[in-house]
Parts: structure tokens; C-alpha cells; sequence
């Protein structure tokens, strides 16, 4: 209780100012008190909080909220901006993000407070596949995060060619997405964990190692000859005639998308035996005809080859029939040069009429008018 007089009953006036000087400081201590504490809205990357504060800027409403800012930290307003009650301070704490962009990992360092603010200021698209929720904030001690950006790509499988737009960050995504199941041998142009790049072309070949193929071919027969001292050398007789085997061979195939790839072969085996052909040639020597001179170029036996060249070719000696037979006498090119005639003449047909006759002669000598089928004409 305030007391105004004295103890003897007297108003006291001493005591009257003393005790308004006091009024007066509560009073004036708590207007002051009043004036200088304010109600700040704190909002520190998404959490917002209510400060009443005496502070008079930002720097010290944040010290107060025993916030600890770093270098790169960013706050709106400066710190050493004047706040007001009711004042908006806003702080985003710097972040070091582990990024991979389609395949590619760097480091991002950014103030953003969530995944959706990062992919803004990275400028990517926004229907860009991420590895995050896009509200998801982004940790200070550190954040990993994938983005793969969308990209055309052509898939051709199963007889389709198809282009696509995918968020897929790897081709076996892509094949999933796609529905395409690959069976064990099938191959695809691209690693399955190859990262999906623009206009990137994934081709599936579809492998089949089931089938089999099974081949005969002919098996050669050996000629077994047998010499006869009883027959001219131009002379032969098969005594047996040679029949050809079968061989089967069975096939082991490789089957890419519906067509033959390679074949390897599993196995070979005679189904027919071969036989041989048995032949008889003739050793003895023919009896060398006696030279005779007659005629206008003198060479033996000329009129005996002009009956047969009147035969078999008109008894024109030049003639070029083009059935592989030349000249007067008809020598194919085998006989004419097995027989010397190349020291005159590629062929019959370009050499003398003498020449022909000589080479003819070296013939008969050797195997008769045989070669001739005009031979009875002489």
C-alpha cells in the first residue's frame, strides 16, 4: 500500500513525487517494452515458425532462432535488413546434390529446399522421370537424386519397327515398358544396361536354337582299271559299272528372327556304300600306218583325210563350226593340243591343211580312225 502522509496524520509531498517518479518508469519501461517486441514469420526451406523477437534486423532474429548460416545460404531479406512485426524472412540453406542427368553424374550445388525446385533451376522438362518424389526436400547433409529426360527411340522387334517417347533410364526399361519379353538366346542391338540416349535404335533379334536340318549329297565312287596286253591302247571296257553312295549329314541350325543364321554339323553318316567302276584299258601298241605321198601337198595319207574331211566337214580344212569342233578333220581343242597341234595353231580351223593331216596322222597312230565317226569313209 502506497502511503502519502506522515506518521503525525500530514499530507506529504516529498513522498507524492517519489512515488509517481517510479509510476513513471513501469510505465514508460513498458511501453518500451511493448514498442520493441514483434511477432517475425521464420521460414528456413519449407519450415515456417512464429518468432517473437526484440531483434531489430534479420541478422539478429535469425541468431536469436538459432539458425547457423553458412556462406552460401541465401535469405531474403539481407541481413541487415530492419524487420517490422509481422516481417517474412526467408532462408535457403545451401545444398550439395549428387545429380545424374540421363546416364551422366555430377554434383549440383543449389539453395532450392525440394526435388520439384532443383529440376526448375536445372531447367530440365517437367515430365522428365525422377527418382524422388518431386515435394520430397532436399537434405543439407546431402541428397542423390536421378533425372532421365524424355527421349525418341526406335524399337523394332517381332517384324515391327516402332518409335516411342520414354522416361526409361536404361534399354532393359525400355523393353519392359515396351512389354517385349526376351526368351534366354535372343539378343538386342544394345547392352540391357546401357543408358537410353536420343534417337537411340534397340532391335531385338529373336534367336531359335531348336531346329535341325538333314542333307544327302552323292558319295564318289573309286575307278579300279585293270590293263589288257590283248587290247590296242586307244581301247577300254568297263567291266562294272560305278554307283554312286549317299551320305546323310545332320545339321544343328541357328535360327535368327525366322531366317538361317549358321549351321553346324552334329553328325555324318554313309546310308549307301559306293561301288566301284571297273575298268579294262588296252597296252598293246596299233600298228603304225605305212607313210604314202600323194595328193597336191604330199603328206601321208592325205587321200585317205580328204574322204573323211569330205565327211565331216564338206572338206572345208578351215572351217569354224562352233560346236567345239574346228577344221577339216573336226579336232577339238583337247585332241589338237594334246596331240602337238599348238606349234601350229590354236586350233585346227587356223592351220594349214598339211598341218591338219600331220596332226591327224600322229593320232592315227596312236588310236586308229576310232576319234573319227566318218572313219569308214576312208
Amino acid at each position: 500500500m502506497v502511503k502519502f502522509f506522515t506518521t503525525d496524520g500530514k499530507f506529504s509531498f516529498p513522498k507524492v513525487a517519489a512515488q509517481l517518479l517510479v509510476l513513471s518508469a513501469l510505465v514508460l519501461g513498458v511501453v518500451a517494452f511493448t514498442g520493441n517486441n514483434k511477432t517475425v514469420t521464420l521460414n528456413v526451406d519449407g519450415k515456417v515458425s512464429s518468432v517473437q523477437t526484440f531483434g531489430g534486423t534479420v541478422d539478429q532474429v535469425v541468431k536469436a532462432a538459432k539458425v547457423e548460416l553458412k556462406p552460401a545460404d541465401r535469405v531474403t531479406p539481407a541481413l541487415d535488413a530492419s524487420v517490422q512485426n509481422g516481417s517474412i524472412i526467408n532462408v535457403n540453406l545451401a545444398k550439395s546434390v549428387s545429380v545424374t542427368l540421363d546416364g551422366t553424374q555430377r554434383t549440383v550445388n543449389t539453395n532450392s529446399p525440394d526435388v520439384e525446385g532443383l529440376i526448375s533451376e536445372l531447367g530440365v522438362a517437367s515430365s522428365s522421370a525422377v527418382s524422388a518424389d518431386k515435394d520430397m526436400a532436399l537434405a543439407v547433409s546431402g541428397s542423390a537424386l536421378s533425372i532421365s529426360t524424355p527421349k525418341k527411340v526406335t524399337l523394332i522387334a517381332d517384324g515391327k519397327s516402332s518409335v516411342k517417347t520414354t522416361t526409361a533410364a536404361d534399354v532393359a526399361t525400355v523393353l519392359k515398358d515396351a512389354g517385349v519379353v526376351l526368351g534366354k538366346n535372343d539378343r538386342v542391338s544394345q547392352p540391357a544396361k546401357a543408358p537410353v540416349v536420343k534417337n537411340m535404335v534397340i532391335k531385338v533379334s529373336r534367336v531359335d536354337l531348336s531346329k535341325t536340318a538333314t542333307v544327302s549329297e552323292n558319295v564318289p565312287f573309286e575307278t579300279i582299271t585293270t590293263e589288257d596286253d590283248s587290247m590296242y591302247v586307244d581301247e577300254e571296257e568297263v567291266t562294272q559299272e560305278g554307283v554312286l553312295g549317299q551320305l546323310s549329314k545332320k545339321f544343328k541350325l541357328v535360327m535368327v528372327d525366322g531366317r538361317e543364321a549358321s549351321r553346324t554339323l552334329v553328325s555324318s553318316t554313309v546310308t549307301v556304300k559306293p561301288v566301284a567302276e571297273k575298268v579294262t584299258v588296252g597296252t598293246k601298241e596299233r600298228p603304225k600306218p605305212a607313210a604314202t605321198s600323194n595328193g597336191p601337198t604330199g603328206a601321208p595319207n592325205e587321200a585317205m583325210w580328204d574322204r573323211i574331211a569330205q565327211c565331216e566337214s564338206g572338206g572345208n580344212w578351215s572351217i569354224n563350226t562352233g560346236n567345239g569342233y574346228y577344221g577339216g578333220l573336226q579336232f577339238d581343242i583337247q585332241t589338237w593340243l594334246g596331240s602337238g597341234g599348238g606349234a601350229y595353231a590354236p586350233n585346227a580351223s587356223l592351220a594349214s591343211k598339211a598341218q591338219q593331216i600331220d596332226i591327224a596322222n600322229r593320232v592315227y597312230a596312236q588310236r586308229g580312225l576310232q576319234p573319227w565317226g566318218c572313219g569308214w569313209a576312208a
